[in-house]
């Protein structure tokens, strides 16, 4: 099978269940945390290829879900910026199977990795479906 480089949110509850979906599937899963990774514009914009640029972020993000971050406005180099200087705004999963990228598991190449079942128990929070708030790591999901 395949060796995969996971970037996620340590404590994530829906990171790990991804992850352990992907081993189920036979997968290596290398993780790394998309918190501490030092990222630059051109090596993150790779992950998102042509997805429209307010699917580039993570929903769940405080700056998002309070409005600071306007999705329906943003332009790509603003939108990397403001990802650079806070990871905590980045869609995850970011998934990297040699040198092919992608952002979240609804899109390839996660959804060859998983047979192209992308459950929905695997993209959902699990915290917002509960109300409950992430364990802290700097801030929420």
């Amino acid at each position: 099978m395949a060796t995969i480089i996971f970037y996620q949110k340590p404590g994530c509850a829906t990171n790990a269940r991804q992850i352990q979906a992907l081993k189920s599937a036979g997968h290596d899963v290398v993780v790394q945390d998309i918190l501490k990774e030092p990222w630059h514009a051109d090596e993150l914009r790779s992950f998102f290829r042509n997805m429209p640029v307010g699917s580039w972020f993570n929903r769940a993000a405080p700056r998002v879900k309070s409005g600071e971050v306007n999705l329906d406005s943003i332009d790509a180099a603003s939108a990397l910026a403001l990802m650079v200087s806070d990871p905590l705004l980045i869609r995850r999963p970011l998934i990297d199977l040699d040198g092919i990228r992608c952002a979240g598991l609804d899109r390839e190449p996660a959804l060859s990795l998983l047979g192209h079942q992308t459950q929905e128990h695997l993209q959902g929070c699990l915290h917002q479906a509960t109300r409950t708030r992430c364990p802290k790591m700097g801030s929420s999901e």
